[in-house]
C-alpha cells in the first residue's frame, strides 16, 4: 500500500510570485514615471511602500515555505523555490530601502537648493 503523497509547498511557490512582484515595483515606477507625461518620478516614489510590503511578505512566505520543508523532512519539496522567494523578498526590500535613501537625498537638494 503506497502512502498519499504530500500536497506542494504551495507557501514557497508563492513566495517566489510575491517576491517577484516585489523586486518589479520599484523599476516599473522608476520607468512610469520616464515614459509617461503625467506621472513625476516623486510620484513614482508610491512604489516604495509596495515594494516594502510586498518583500516582508515574501520573505515571510519563503521562512514559512522553509520550516514547512523542513518539518515534512524534504518530501514536500521547496528548499529552492523558498530560497528564491527569500533571495527576491530581500531584493525588493533592498530597492525599497535604496529609493526611499534617493528620495530622501533628492527633497534635502530641493530643499537647500
Amino acid at each position: 500500500m503506497r502512502a498519499a503523497t504530500p500536497a506542494a509547498n504551495t507557501h514557497a511557490r508563492v513566495s517566489v510570485l510575491v517576491g517577484l512582484l516585489a523586486a518589479a515595483a520599484v523599476p516599473l515606477g522608476v520607468a512610469l514615471a520616464a515614459y509617461s507625461s503625467r506621472v513625476d518620478l516623486t510620484y513614482a516614489a508610491a512604489a516604495i511602500p509596495v515594494a516594502a510590503g510586498l518583500g516582508a511578505v515574501a520573505v515571510a512566505l519563503a521562512r514559512r515555505g522553509r520550516r514547512h520543508s523542513q518539518i515534512t523532512l524534504g518530501r514536500v519539496g521547496g528548499r529552492t523555490s523558498s530560497r528564491v522567494g527569500l533571495a527576491l523578498g530581500m531584493l525588493g526590500l533592498y530597492l525599497a530601502a535604496m529609493a526611499l535613501l534617493a528620495i530622501g537625498f533628492f527633497g534635502l537638494l530641493l530643499l537647500f537648493d
